[in-house]
C-alpha cells in the first residue's frame, strides 16, 4: 500500500525567541512537522535552542537559513521591526513564510511584502492563530446563524501587564507599541466580522497614551470603528494593564456572545451566549490555537486547502493600524534601518 499522507513541512526558524516554544515547537511536535534548522545572532543561543527543542541543526546566520535548500518554510518570530525585512528576504529566496504579526512595520512595507509574495508564488501568512481555534469559529457561527439578530456592536480588548523597560516591544526603532503587539488582534478580530456587517469597518476615531520614557511609543490605544451596515466597534489595547484581558463581545439585536479569552483560548475556552431564552456556556476545547494554525497552514501548502489569511489581509490590517496611530496622534512605525 502506498503512503498517501502529506509530507511534513520542513521549517527553518529565524532567531531563538521565547514565543517559538508555544507558537511552533509544540504544534510541530503534535502535528509531525520538522524543525530542520535554526539561526540566531548568537550561535550559542541557537545551539541551546536546538538542543532544548530538538531542532535538527544550527546554521550560522539568517542568510544561511534562507539559502538552505532543505528549508521550505521560514518562521519569523523576530522583533516587530524585523518582520518586514526578513519576510521580504525569505520570499525573495522562494520560501513559504509564516510570520508573527504584524507582517511589517507599516502599510508601505506591508505592500512590499504583498508584492513579493505575488512575485514569489509562495505562501505567506500572518500568524493570527486565534482565527483557527473553535472559540473564534464558534463566535462566527453563532453570529451567522441569526441567533443574535442583527449585529449592533463589537467590543474587543487585548491587554497585558507591562513588559520590562528594556523589552523591544517598547522600542520605536524596532516598531514597538501596544497596537503592534496587542491592538493588531483587537483590530483584526473586528475586521473579520465584515461578512455579517455589510463590509469592512472604517476607523471613526482613536485616542491613546504614550509610554513614559519611550517617546512615540503607545502604551495604550482605543479605536472606534463603524461598519457599512451601521454596527459599531471598539478595539482597545493596553500594554501596561493591571492584569491580562483578551476578550471579545459580539452584541446583536436579540442577544450577545462573549469570549473571555479569544486570543489564548487554551487558557479559557468559553463562549457565553445570552439571549431572551437564557444564558448558556459552551466549551470549545483547550487544544492550542497555534496547533490549529499550523495544521491549516500545512494543509494549504500540501493540499491547497482554503486559507483565511494571506499577504493581502496583512496589508489591510497594517493599513488600519497606521490609520489608528495617526488618529490617536502617533506616527506609524518607522521601518527598521538595521536588518542584518
Amino acid at each position: 500500500m502506498n503512503d498517501t499522507s502529506p509530507q511534513p513541512l520542513r521549517i527553518g526558524v529565524l532567531g531563538a525567541a521565547r514565543i517559538t516554544e508555544l507558537s511552533l515547537v509544540g504544534p510541530a511536535r503534535t502535528t509531525g512537522h520538522r524543525l530542520v534548522a535554526v539561526a540566531a545572532r548568537d550561535r550559542s543561543r541557537a545551539e541551546a535552542f536546538a538542543d532544548e527543542h530538538d531542532v535538527e541543526r544550527v546554521v550560522d546566520s539568517y542568510a544561511d537559513l534562507l539559502a538552505d535548500p532543505e528549508v521550505e518554510v521560514i518562521y519569523n518570530p523576530l522583533a516587530n521591526g524585523l518582520h518586514g525585512p526578513w519576510n521580504l528576504a525569505a520570499l525573495a529566496a522562494g520560501k513559504h513564510v509564516l510570520s508573527e504579526k504584524p507582517s511589517a512595520s507599516n502599510a508601505e512595507e506591508a505592500a512590499e511584502v504583498l508584492q513579493a509574495a505575488a512575485k514569489a508564488g509562495t505562501v505567506f501568512m500572518e500568524a493570527f492563530h486565534y482565527l483557527f481555534h473553535p472559540v473564534t469559529r464558534r463566535l462566527h457561527e453563532i453570529l451567522a446563524s441569526g441567533e443574535l439578530g442583527e449585529l449592533r456592536r463589537v467590543e474587543t480588548l487585548v491587554a497585558i501587564p507591562a513588559p520590562g523597560d528594556a523589552d523591544p516591544r517598547w522600542s520605536l526603532p524596532l516598531a514597538g507599541g501596544a497596537v503592534m503587539d496587542l491592538g493588531c488582534y483587537s483590530l483584526h478580530a473586528v475586521r473579520m466580522l465584515a461578512p455579517w456587517a455589510g463590509g469592512a469597518p472604517r476607523l471613526v476615531c482613536a485616542r491613546g497614551g504614550e509610554r513614559p520614557g519611550a517617546p512615540g511609543v503607545d502604551e495604550w490605544l482605543d479605536a472606534e470603528l463603524e461598519f457599512p451596515g451601521g454596527a459599531t466597534a471598539s478595539a482597545r489595547c493596553h500594554m501596561a494593564y493591571d492584569g491580562l484581558q483578551m476578550s471579545c463581545r459580539i452584541v446583536g439585536s436579540q442577544g450577545e456572545a462573549f469570549a473571555p479569552n479569544f486570543v489564548l483560548p487554551h487558557r479559557d475556552d468559553r463562549v457565553v451566549v445570552r439571549t431572551a431564552d437564557g444564558e448558556r456556556t459552551e466549551r470549545l476545547g483547550t487544544r492550542s490555537s497555534y496547533t490549529y494554525q499550523l495544521e491549516a497552514f500545512a494543509a494549504h501548502i500540501r493540499r491547497d486547502a482554503p486559507l483565511a489569511l494571506d499577504a493581502e489581509d496583512a496589508l489591510a490590517t497594517m493599513t488600519l493600524i497606521d490609520e489608528a496611530y495617526r488618529a490617536a496622534g502617533f506616527e506609524p512605525r518607522p521601518r527598521t534601518a538595521f536588518a542584518g
